[in-house]
C-alpha cells in the first residue's frame, strides 16, 4: 500500500490522471491525518482503547480485500472503476486513522521515556525490513504477472498479512486511562485551542507538520512525472520501492545505533534538506537513473520524518493529553491535504517545474519552525 510508488503506480495504471493522484495523497497522507481530529473527540473519554485499535484494523483489512476482489473482476467495471478504488482507498485510510489515535495513546502509556527513541527506531527497523520483504515480493508479483491480476494479488497479499499482524495486539494488556471528560466536538475544539494558545512547542510543531509534512506526498508525483517524461522507459514501480525502503532501513539502522545520542531538532534539519535535494536533482539532470535513485532519498526523508515527529509528540504530550494532542496533529495536517490537491492541478495545468519551485519555498519555511521548535533532547 506504499503511497510512494504502489498506490500511484495503481491509479495511473487504471486510466487515472494527476487530479486522481493528487486525490489519492490527499487521502491517504493528509485527509487521514485530518479526521484523526474528528476521531480523538470520541476516544478521548475512553478508558481502554484496544477494541477500537483493533476496530480501525479490521476495517482496513476489508478494505484490502475490497481492492483485491476490485482488481480480480476489473474487467465488469466501467469508467468509474478509478473512483471505486479511491473509496477503498478512502475506508483503508480513514481507519487507520482512527486505530492511530489508540495506537499512539497505549504505546505512550507502554513506554518509558528513556527507551522511546530507541523504541521507536527499532520499530522503523522492523517495519522497513518487513516492508523489504514485501517488496521483493511485490517485484515479482507486478514483473510475473500482467495488470490487473499483479494488484488484484498484492492487495490480497496484503488484506492476510495485516490480519496475521494485528494478532499482536490482542495479546496487549492496557493500562486504563482517560482525561478530562468532553461532551460534545466543540468543547473538544476548545480544549485544543486553550492547548494551542498555552503550549509553544505544540504550536511550532503543527506550523511545521503545515509544512515540512508536504514532504510525505512529493515521491507520488514522480512516479507520475516518471510516466510523463520518460515515456521510452517501463515504468519501474518495482525499483522505486525497493530504493526507497533500502533508504529507510539504512536510515532507521543507523537512528538506532545512535538511539541515545541523536537530537530530533538535528534529525528535522536533514529531512529539511533532504526534502529539497529531491525537486533539485529531478529540475537539473534530464537522467531517468538518477530520478529512479530519489526514490533512496525518498526512503531516507521518510524514515527520518516518521522517527523525529513521532518522538517529538510523544515529548510534548502527556498522559493525560495525549490525544487532544493527536487530534490537534490532524488539524496540522490541513495544508498538506489541500497541498497535494492543488498540486494535481497545478501539474496539471502548469507543469511539474512550478510544483517544484513552490514545493521547495514551503520546505524553505519548515526551517523557521523547525528552530522555534527548541528540541533539546
Amino acid at each position: 500500500m506504499d503511497v510512494d510508488t504502489v498506490m500511484p503506480s495503481m491509479v495511473a495504471e487504471t486510466g487515472g490522471g494527476a487530479f486522481h493522484i493528487g486525490l489519492l495523497v490527499t487521502i491517504m497522507i493528509g485527509g487521514s491525518s485530518i479526521s484523526q481530529l474528528f476521531f480523538a473527540s470520541y476516544l478521548h473519554n475512553k478508558r481502554v482503547k484496544k477494541r477500537f485499535l483493533l476496530l480501525g484494523i479490521n476495517l482496513r483489512v476489508l478494505a484490502l480485500a475490497g481492492l483485491a476482489g476490485l482488481f480480480f473482476s476489473l474487467k465488469g467495471f466501467g469508467n468509474g472503476r478509478v473512483w471505486l478504488i479511491l473509496a477503498l482507498v478512502f475506508l483503508f485510510s480513514f481507519s487507520g486513522a482512527f486505530a492511530n489515535i489508540s495506537y499512539i495513546d497505549m504505546m505512550g502509556k507502554l513506554v518509558s521515556k528513556g527507551k522511546r527513541k530507541a523504541m521507536l527506531s527499532l520499530k522503523q527497523v522492523i517495519s522497513s525490513l518487513g516492508i523489504l520483504v514485501s517488496a521483493v515480493a511485490a517485484y515479482r508479483i507486478l514483473s510475473i504477472y500482467e495488470f490487473p491480476l499483479n494488484y488484484g494479488l498484492l492487495f490480497l497479499f496484503a488484506s492476510l498479512f495485516l490480519l496475521t499482524a494485528s494478532g499482536g495486539f490482542w495479546y496487549l494488556r492496557e493500562v486504563e486511562s482517560a482525561g478530562e471528560p468532553i461532551r460534545r466536538f466543540m468543547g473538544f475544539m476548545r480544549l485544543i485551542k486553550k492547548e494551542v494558545r498555552k503550549n509553544r512547542q505544540l504550536r511550532n510543531y503543527l506550523l511545521l507538520i503545515s509544512t515540512l509534512g508536504n514532504a510525505l506526498g512529493l515521491m507520488a508525483f514522480l512516479v507520475l512525472y516518471a510516466k510523463e517524461n520518460f515515456p521510452m522507459y517501463d515504468l519501474q514501480v518495482e525499483s522505486m520501492l525497493i530504493l526507497k525502503i533500502i533508504g529507510a532501513v539504512i536510515t532507521s539502522s543507523t537512528l538506532l545505533y545512535f538511539s541515545k545520542r541523536f537530537r530530533y531538532g538535528i534529525l528535522l534539519y536533514i529531512a529539511a534538506l533532504l526534502a529539497l535535494s529531491i525537486p533539485m536533482l529531478v529540475i537539473f539532470s534530464d537522467s531517468y537513473s538518477l530520478l529512479i535513485f530519489t526514490f533512496f532519498i525518498g526512503g531516507m526523508l521518510s524514515a527520518i520524518y516518521v522517527i523525529s515527529m513521532g518522538g517529538i509528540l510523544l515529548e510534548i504530550s502527556t498522559k493525560k493529553n495525549r490525544v487532544i494532542y493527536a487530534g490537534a496533529a490532524g488539524a496540522g495536517s490541513i495544508i498538506p491535504a489541500s497541498f497535494s490537491m492543488l498540486s494535481g492541478w497545478l501539474i496539471h495545468t502548469q507543469g511539474f517545474n512550478v510544483f517544484f519551485m513552490i514545493f521547495m519555498s514551503i520546505i524553505l519555511c519548515s526551517l523557521v519552525f523547525i528552530k522555534k521548535l527548541e528540541c533539546r533532547k
